[in-house]
């Protein structure tokens, strides 16, 4: 396994892994990273954001996911933990929790806390965000783009 930054040569395989995970949950709809305008080109779009990054992992030399850190409330020093999605080849493999370890170091860097939006249904996403010390939240924070979410959660970084 090889947890690198994402290069333009990327971005077809990680769409394809993004929008096949979504469909195969029947999360194919507006409202969720499936429409994400982004999704052509998250090379150029992390890159010309910020304090934002976003790294694939590799197996065998096939990139089988990915996960992303971008700024959404500067202000108040809040990141999003964004598009973390893998191929169903590497489940059970712990290549979410080392994705989360990269990102959450990197975000810790820049930002007092990390914010996240997911499906109540994910639950084994759900379990490995409350493992990395996220906390459910009651309600989005204002200015979320993905409104078919249901769940999130905000951890602390300091």
């Amino acid at each position: 396994m090889i947890i690198r930054e994402i290069k333009k040569e990327d971005n077809a395989k990680i769409k394809e892994i993004i929008q096949e995970s979504l469909k195969s949950l029947g999360l194919a709809i507006p409202g969720t990273a499936y429409y994400d305008p982004q999704l052509n080109d998250l090379h150029q779009y992390y890159s010309n954001l910020k304090h934002a990054n976003y790294w694939v992992v590799e197996m065998e030399g096939e990139v089988v996911g990915g996960i992303g850190i971008a700024p959404f409330n500067e202000h108040d020093k809040i990141c999003e933990l964004q598009k973390l999605y893998l191929s169903t080849k590497t489940q059970g493999l712990g290549f979410g929790k080392k994705l989360m370890e990269t990102a959450l170091s990197f975000a810790s860097k820049h930002y007092a806390k990390c914010y996240l939006e997911t499906r109540h249904e994910l639950k084994t996403a759900c379990r490995l965000y409350e493992k990395f010390g996220f906390i459910l939240l009651n309600e989005p924070i204002s200015g979320s783009d993905h409104s078919a979410m249901d769940a999130w959660y905000i951890k602390d970084l300091k």
